[in-house]
């Protein structure tokens, strides 16, 4: 007999701060003015771009890339904290829907996969994500009940929309086109190297934090990796794969379960 969870409501997968702290950390990095060179010093550096050359480029191969794979690392206390916020995602999406990929909460919140097709979604959470969504001590009756299989549904569903959310590329290139008012200079670094690509990097200040922008020494200029540091923020997003195909095979019929079967359980009788 199936065990009916009672909450009393259905319930959000709740995941906060996720794109909202990405596109941040983006938008004001790569919206920093670069230090202007002098025309005697534009001149010796035609064959070594300036800093504005840089990054203007790096912004402009990320918001044409059909695809990407995006890693962000969030090591400040409010993230660790929070059992509904990322510390940690690893997603290939592309600008079709398609994604790809899994995240990890902190506090103990656990962890969960992610898979998105147009509009389907398909997420596996483990015991200790639902412990942490689902209250009143029922959350390993839901984790018994849909253990290893993914909870499929539409971006539609309110219930998986916040994470569905995280999965658009072109939500993401939108959001950092924003320009802002309140951007700082950059300066550019010694060349240096990040998992074995030749990178530069580009220092500056963003509302009180610390930005670097990681950009390929060699054409095409690509943003290899953004930092930003300071008032409570220590986060770093990456980049790679640039128009690699995102893996679009998606769990069968067997490893799923319909999302309104969840809605089910969590309502009360």
């Amino acid at each position: 007999m199936t065990r009916r969870v009672r909450t009393g409501r259905a319930l959000p997968l709740r995941v906060t701060g996720t794109a909202a702290s990405a596109t941040l950390l983006l938008s004001s990095a790569l919206v920093l003015s670069p230090l202007p060179l002098s025309p005697a010093l534009a001149t010796a550096a035609a064959d070594d771009p300036s800093a504005r050359e840089l990054v203007d480029q790096a912004k402009k191969n990320l918001l044409d890339a059909e695809s990407v794979r995006l890693k962000l690392t969030d090591r400040s206390a409010q993230a660790r904290a929070g059992r509904t916020q990322p510390v940690s995602m690893d997603l290939a999406l592309d600008q079709d829907g398609t994604c790809a990929g899994s995240m990890r909460m902190g506090s103990g919140g656990g962890s969960v996969e992610i898979v998105k097709r147009g509009a389907e979604v398909w997420m596996k959470p483990d015991t200790a994500f639902w412990k942490a969504q689902v209250p009143g001590g029922q959350g390993d009756a839901v984790a018994e009940l849909f253990k290893n299989r993914y909870i499929h549904g539409s971006t539609h569903d309110v219930m998986l929309k916040g994470m569905a959310d995280v999965c658009d590329l072109t939500s993401f290139q939108k959001e950092i086109t924003t320009d802002s008012s309140d951007a700082e200079r950059l300066t550019k670094g010694r060349a240096t190297r990040i998992d074995g690509t030749d990178v530069i990097p580009l220092r500056g200040t963003s509302e009180g934090k610390k930005a670097v922008l990681y950009v390929t020494s060699d054409a095409p200029h690509r943003l290899v990796r953004a930092t930003q540091r300071g008032d409570g923020t220590d986060m770093a997003l990456s980049f790679s794969d640039y128009g690699r195909p995102v893996p679009s095979k998606t769990p069968s019929a067997d490893e799923s379960v319909d999302v309104g079967k969840l809605q089910d359980e969590l309502q009360g009788v």
